[in-house]
């Protein structure tokens, strides 16, 4: 059989079978939506009816009188029918009177039909009517223009000094109480102890078997603690050089931790998805807290509740009560994962680093404040200090300055990784200001640890503020 024959019932092959369906489509259209958008028409009648409905139903119980209430006017209509003709007047007058009632109560609902469609129509108007005692009258209100806050000057960072000594990434960073040295954990399994004026190597602490990912110093005893990848937290008396006590519980690589400011507890988390609470002096595991999904990468406590803030990798920052050992608040606004969390030292706030927005929340309810939008990487580091200049660090090695009040980044600067290294190590993974404010130290990829301070001789005439309001920025 050719295929003359069999194609002679076909559609000519100029028409293509898209066409055929959109030419299809459009009829349907033009048949059944000729008047797509438009409201339906209202009945006047059933809308009369609804509203009798609505005010019988509405009122039935009151229509009649109770039953002592009935025995008096009993006896008042007996006392109209000796009186005769003066109580079929009175009688007459109360209908007149009902009537008039019922009359207004019609003519206010008709009203009130009347508003509402003009209500309708005019939805989209860009004032909102304000309705008053008096009835129909109405004022216009404009809606009052959005306030920004003017940002705060601040001078630039700049670098000041470079230190090598670590054989791999340096992933956590941690300032003495006394703000005269600092500790570093690194990927080469060795916490080193710096002295922070002249940057020079003070002591090597040996003992962990996989990379260190936290460090904490206690500002009331002796104690450094250190977490890895290798499930061990360990304290270090710094009188003696070595390890006085191990936290085993952790079923994974314990990636935070977190010291209590004024009770004796430590609080670490990892990949086994939860964070748990130890005493410092008996080892023992006073609370697990578990609700997240994902590792807990960051933990911060505070005196107050919630005295515990967790954020997990599973896009969400959790607020605990930790005589309960459960969850106060859970805050789900961000879309990414969260590897950064820092409280500010004054203000009731915080804020929650991801690679989609840094937020910040307001305490102790978690309530969303704003956004900080524009490092758009994955964040792995916040640092804040007293004079409102926040820190983050990002995964490519870009580092971005802002004003904490305002949101308004201020400064943007791009690493420069050691010589012999390569491009591709240029990665922010462990950043904290000194006691002081004055010094930023930051952990980075290169296997260096890089101190930034401020400009001494930056003005607001050599670095005037470059700010325009954000009118975009997201409420959520």
């Amino acid at each position: 059989m050719s295929l003359d024959d069999g194609s002679a019932g076909e559609l000519p092959t100029t028409t293509s079978l898209h066409n055929v369906c959109f030419r299809s489509l459009k009829r349907t259209l033009d048949m059944f939506l000729s008047n797509y958008g438009s409201s339906i028409p209202e009945h006047e009648e059933s809308q009369r009816k609804k509203l009798l409905v609505k005010i019988n139903s509405e009122y039935k119980s009151v229509k009649d009188l109770p039953p002592p209430q009935k025995q008096k006017e009993s006896k008042v209509e007996a006392k109209t029918e000796q009186e005769g003709e003066t109580g079929k007047g009175v009688e007459q007058l109360l209908s007149e009177i009902d009537k008039e009632k019922l009359k207004k109560v019609q003519q206010n609902a008709t009203s009130l039909i009347e508003y509402q469609k003009a209500a309708d129509q005019s939805s989209k108007a860009l004032a909102t009517i304000k309705s008053t005692p008096a009835g129909n009258a109405g004022a216009l209100v404009p809606r009052k223009p959005v306030q920004f806050a003017k940002p705060e000057w601040h001078a630039p960072w700049k670098l000041m000094r470079v230190i090598s000594g670590h054989m791999g990434w340096v992933r956590c960073v941690a300032v003495d109480p006394t703000n005269e040295w600092f500790a570093t954990g690194a990927a080469d399994r060795t916490v080193k102890i710096w002295d922070l004026a002249s940057g020079q190597l003070k002591l090597t602490l040996t003992g962990h078997i996989n990379c260190v990912r936290g460090i904490c110093i206690s500002d009331r005893h002796p104690y450094l603690f250190s977490v890895g990848e290798d499930k061990l937290v360990k304290c270090w008396d710094l009188e003696y050089n070595k390890v006085v006590r191990h936290y085993h519980g952790h079923l994974s690589g314990v990636y935070s931790c977190a010291i209590h400011p004024t009770l004796d507890i430590l609080i670490t988390g990892g990949r086994d998805s939860v964070a748990r609470v130890w005493d410092m002096r008996t080892k023992a595991q006073v609370h697990v807290l578990s609700g997240h999904n994902n590792t807990v990468m960051d933990i911060k406590t505070q005196p107050t509740d919630p005295q515990v803030i967790t954020g997990s990798m599973d896009t969400t920052v959790k607020l605990w009560d930790i005589t309960s050992g459960k969850a106060m608040c859970t805050l789900t606004n961000h879309k990414k994962a969260i590897r950064a969390l820092q409280v500010h030292p004054k203000e009731n706030t915080f804020v929650s680093g991801g690679a989609d927005n840094i937020k910040k929340w307001k305490l102790p309810r978690g309530e969303f404040l704003q956004n900080l939008s524009g490092h758009n990487t994955i964040i792995n580091c916040l640092a804040l200090n007293q004079d409102g200049v926040l820190f983050s660090g990002g995964d490519n090695g870009t580092m971005d300055f802002w004003d904490y009040k305002s949101g308004h980044c201020f400064q943007q600067v791009m690493t420069q990784v050691q010589p012999g290294s390569l491009e591709s190590e240029a990665g922010i993974y462990a950043s904290t200001f000194d006691h002081s404010g004055s010094r930023l130290i930051v952990g980075e990829a290169d296997k260096t640890i890089k101190i930034w301070k401020e400009d001494e001789l930056a003005t607001p005439e050599s670095h005037p503020l470059n700010w325009k309001p954000n009118t975009s920025a997201k409420k959520y």
